[in-house]
């Protein structure tokens, strides 16, 4: 079989499993109802950065994004799923690929609108506090953060492909990204702007200092993704359904 009828199976998936649009309309919520809040007392804050204050939302709102890739492996290893998906494609690289594409679309699209609501709604109340910000650099958060919810949600896909299990991926990452990630920050110093969120995170920052920049933290947070969804491609290769 072509890849592209596998793609097509499996974007249908995503779309008829309820949990996992509720998912995205719940990143799109959370973010954007955080960011009105951020944008409406942040600039009291004496290291206000008008960016990351807009985009804020997306430090909750990740969990969402964290849930969908989780969500979209882990309905797999439920009721024999897999058995039947991979009867359908003996091809399991090729199967694995599809998965990958149908949660990478989605995440990246839902993370760009999302983005641009939480921008707007947190300039509606920053107001002029927001004027230092300029186009290229509003683009350059938009796009940021789309690409950061893509590659977290996979992140989270490829990790439970390894561990067969949504409940383990969120166990792992939930905890870690909200506190124990900023538990290192605080005593790890510059190490922890290599942590796969910590990294991504400097795109949504207006300024920014340290050894990555936006691009480069980005390319970290794939750097981390990438190794996640090898470890998962293995796992779904050499392991029985």
């Amino acid at each position: 079989m072509t890849f592209a009828p596998v793609l097509r199976a499996e974007w249908l998936k995503i779309r008829t499993l309820r949990s996992l649009p509720g998912a995205l309309l719940a990143l799109f919520a959370v973010t954007t109802a955080f960011s009105a809040v951020a944008g409406l007392d942040g600039s009291s804050d004496p290291e206000f950065d008008p960016l990351f204050t807009a985009l804020s939302g997306i430090l909750p709102g990740q969990i969402a994004a964290i849930s969908f890739g989780a969500l979209a492996v882990s309905s797999e290893y439920h009721g024999g799923a897999l058995r039947l998906s991979l009867a359908a494609v003996p091809q399991r690289g090729r199967w694995f690929a599809a998965k990958v594409t149908a949660i990478a679309v989605p995440a990246l699209s839902a993370g760009l609108v999302t983005a641009v609501a939480a921008l707007a709604v947190a300039r509606a109340g920053l107001g002029s506090a927001a004027d230092a910000l300029t186009g290229a650099e509003q683009l350059r958060g938009i796009l940021g953060c789309g690409i950061y919810l893509m590659l977290i949600a996979l992140f989270a896909a490829g990790l439970t492909a390894l561990l067969r299990s949504g409940v383990a991926t969120l166990s792992i990452l939930i905890p870690f990204i909200l506190v124990v990630s900023f538990v290192i920050g605080d005593a790890a110093g510059t190490v922890a702007d290599f942590l796969p969120d910590k990294a991504g995170q400097i795109a949504l920052h207006q300024t920014y200092d340290g050894t990555l920049g936006p691009w480069s933290g980005l390319a970290v947070t794939a750097l981390w993704t990438g190794a996640a969804l090898l470890a998962g491609a293995w796992s779904v290769r050499r392991r029985d359904a």
